[in-house]
C-alpha cells in the first residue's frame, strides 16, 4: 500500500514538473507583453517555437533513458512512468508544430506546402511528428490487447528513428550554435550503445549453434532492441 501511494505521488509530481516548461513560456510571453521584459528575446515567435521543439526532444530522450536507468538502479517500477513521459514528448511536439503553423504561418497552408518542399528540416520535423502520433494513440493497455504484444512492440520501436530524426531536425534548423543538438545526439548514441552492450555483448545466446541464418538474425535483433516476450502490466 505504501509503495502504491509513493508511485501515485511521484507520478503526480512528474506530471506537474513536465508542465513547468510550458508554464514558464506562458509566463515569459505574458511578462514580455505586459512588463516589457525580454525573456523571449527580440523574436518571441521563433523563441517559443524552438523551445517547444527542444522540450519535445528532451522528453523523447528521457523516455528512451527510462529502461536503462531502471536496470542500472535496479528500480523496475520506473517503467511505470515511461508512458506518461512519452505522451508529454508528443504533447510538446504537437505544440511545436502548432506554434509554427498557427503563430508563425498564420494558417497559410500555401506557405506551409512551400516550406515542406523547400526547407528539408521542416519536412523531417513533420515526419517525426507523424511517426510519434501512432505511439501516442497506442500507448494504453487496450491498444496493446487490440494489436497484440508483438505488433505493439514492433510499432513502438519507432521511438528510435523518432529520436534520431528529431536530432537531425534540430541540427538542420540551427545556423550557428550546435552545442545543444550535439549534446542530445551524444546522449542518444550513449543510450543505444548501452542497449547494445546490455543485450548483445553481455547476453547469453539461447538459440542452438546450428540454427538457421534467419533465426540467428531474428535473435540478434531481439537482443539489440531488447524486445521483451511479454508486456509488463505497468506499461
Amino acid at each position: 500500500m505504501a509503495l502504491n501511494r509513493s508511485k501515485i505521488i511521484l507520478k503526480n509530481f512528474l506530471f506537474v514538473a513536465s508542465l513547468i516548461p510550458l508554464g514558464w513560456l506562458i509566463f515569459a510571453l505574458w511578462s514580455d507583453t505586459e512588463n516589457g521584459s525580454k525573456f523571449m528575446t527580440a523574436d518571441p515567435v521563433q523563441k517559443l517555437n524552438r523551445e517547444l521543439g527542444d522540450w519535445a526532444l528532451i522528453f523523447v530522450i528521457i523516455t528512451l533513458a527510462i529502461r536503462p536507468l531502471s536496470e542500472i538502479f535496479n528500480s523496475r517500477y520506473l517503467i511505470a512512468y515511461r508512458r506518461m513521459l512519452g505522451l508529454f514528448a508528443f504533447f510538446y511536439a504537437t505544440l511545436h508544430l502548432t506554434s509554427y503553423v498557427v503563430i508563425d504561418l498564420q494558417l497559410n497552408w500555401d506557405d506551409f506546402a512551400k516550406d515542406l518542399i523547400k526547407r528539408n528540416f521542416i519536412l523531417i520535423g513533420m515526419i517525426t511528428v507523424v511517426l510519434m502520433a501512432p505511439l501516442a494513440i497506442t500507448s494504453n493497455k487496450k491498444m496493446i490487447k487490440l494489436l497484440g504484444s508483438k505488433a505493439w512492440q514492433r510499432l513502438h520501436l519507432l521511438i528510435y528513428p523518432i529520436a534520431i530524426l528529431g536530432v537531425f531536425h534540430f541540427f538542420m534548423m540551427v545556423r550557428a550554435d550546435y552545442s545543444r543538438p550535439l549534446i542530445y545526439f551524444t546522449v542518444i548514441l550513449a543510450l543505444l550503445a548501452y542497449r547494445y552492450w546490455k543485450n548483445v555483448i553481455t547476453a547469453t545466446p539461447k538459440a542452438p549453434v546450428n540454427q538457421s541464418s534467419k533465426s540467428a538474425k531474428q535473435s540478434f535483433f531481439r537482443r539489440v532492441l531488447y524486445l521483451p516476450r511479454t508486456i509488463k502490466s505497468s506499461k
